[in-house]
C-alpha cells in the first residue's frame, strides 16, 4: 500500500499523538518497515526467504520430477529444456531434488533456532540478571562450547550420537546457543540497572517475575537479529554435516549431501555439485541480507552509529 493512495491512514499511522496503544503499536510496526524499505539489500534477503517459503510449501507443485525416483538411462543429463539443473549420477533430477531440499533445510533451521533461541535466551538473562557466582558459573560453561568451532563440535557429538538428520540438528542445537547466552547477558546487564526494574523490586515483584516479564521482553529485538543472522550459519553446518555423510541420509534430498555425490563429477559434470552449492549460498545471503535490515530496524543503538 502505498502513502499516496491512502494519505489518511499514513498520516494516522504516522501521528506523534496517538489516541489509543493500538494506533501506537500500528505506528511503531509502520516506522519500522519504512525504515526496512529504505535498505534494498533487505528488501531482496526478505524476498529470497519468501521464495524459500513458497518454493517449500509448494514443492509437489513446483518439482516436475519425483526428487527420489531414479532413472539410470538418463544419468548426468546436462542442463536442457527438460531437466533444468540437469541429472546426478542415478539420473535423478537436480532441480526436483534442490526444491525438495528447501524442506529439509526449513525444518532444519526452524527447529534448531526454536530450541537454542528460547534456551540461550533464559540462560543469559539468569546470569546477567543475578551476576556473582551465577554469571561466573554460566559464563564459564558458555566459554567451553565458544572454545571450539561449531562445525568441529558438531561433528564430535553426531559422531557420537550417529548420523542422521535428528541427530544433526540436536548437535548443531548443542553448539548454537552459546552466542544467544552471550547476547541476552549483555542486554541483561544493562536493563537490570533500569529505574523501573528498581521499581518493580520496591514493589515486591518476584525474580522470577522481573527476569519473565521485563528483562527478556527487552532482550527480543537483539536475539531476533543475532537468530537472523545465525541461520545461515546453521544452514552452513549442516550443508557441512551433510557433505561429510553425517547429516541426512540417502536418498533425501539434502543438499550438502548432494554436493559430496556430485564432488566426483566436478569437472566434467559440473552441474551436479554446483547447483545445490548455488542453492546454499543464495539463502544463506538471503538471511544474511534480512538480519542486516532487521539489525538497523529493531537495533538503535547500531542506527545511532550510521
Amino acid at each position: 500500500m502505498s502513502d499516496t493512495s491512502s494519505p489518511g491512514l499514513h498520516a494516522w499511522l504516522i501521528s506523534d499523538s496517538p489516541e489509543s496503544r493500538r494506533q501506537a503499536r500500528l505506528g511503531q510496526l509502520y516506522r519500522q518497515w519504512l525504515a526496512f524499505k529504505r535498505n534494498p539489500m533487505a528488501v531482496a534477503g526478505l524476498a529470497i526467504i519468501v521464495l524459500l517459503l513458497l518454493i517449500a510449501a509448494f514443492a509437489p507443485v513446483i518439482a516436475p520430477f519425483d526428487p527420489i525416483a531414479q532413472a539410470l538411462d538418463k544419468r548426468l543429463m546436462p542442463p536442457s529444456a527438460t531437466n533444468w539443473f540437469g541429472t546426478d549420477a542415478l539420473g535423478r533430477d537436480i532441480f526436483s531434488r534442490i526444491v525438495y531440499g528447501t524442506r529439509i533445510t526449513l525444518v532444519i533451521v526452524l527447529l534448531v533456532v526454536v530450541t537454542v533461541g528460547p534456551f540461550g535466551l533464559l540462560i543469559g538473562a539468569i546470569s546477567g540478571y543475578y551476576g556473582g557466582w551465577v554469571d561466573r558459573l554460566l559464563m564459564r560453561i558458555t566459554d567451553v562450547f565458544l572454545a571450539f568451532p561449531r562445525l568441529v563440535l558438531a561433528l564430535a557429538f553426531v559422531a557420537a550420537l550417529g548420523p542422521g538428520i535428528v541427530n544433526a540438528i540436536i548437535a548443531i542445537a548443542i553448539t548454537t546457543w552459546p552466542p544467544y547466552a552471550r547476547v541476552a547477558r549483555a542486554e541483561t546487564m544493562v536493563i537490570r540497572n533500569q529505574d523501573y526494574i528498581a521499581a518493580m523490586r520496591l514493589q515486591g515483584a518476584s525474580q522470577a517475575r522481573i527476569i519473565w516479564k521485563h528483562v527478556v521482553p527487552m532482550c527480543m529485538s537483539s536475539l531476533i537479529v543475532r537468530t537472523t543472522f545465525d541461520m545461515a550459519g546453521i544452514i552452513l553446518t549442516a550443508a557441512g554435516l551433510g557433505f561429510l555423510g553425517l547429516g541426512a541420509q540417502p536418498p533425501l534430498p539434502e543438499w550438502g549431501a548432494m554436493i559430496s555425490r556430485g564432488r566426483s563429477f566436478i569437472l566434467d559434470q559440473w552441474w551436479v555439485a554446483t547447483m545445490p552449492g548455488f542453492a546454499i549460498v543464495i539463502v544463506s545471503l538471503g538471511f544474511c541480507f534480512l538480519g542486516d535490515g532487521l539489525r538497523d530496524v529493531l537495533d538503535p543503538k547500531h542506527g545511532d552509529r550510521q
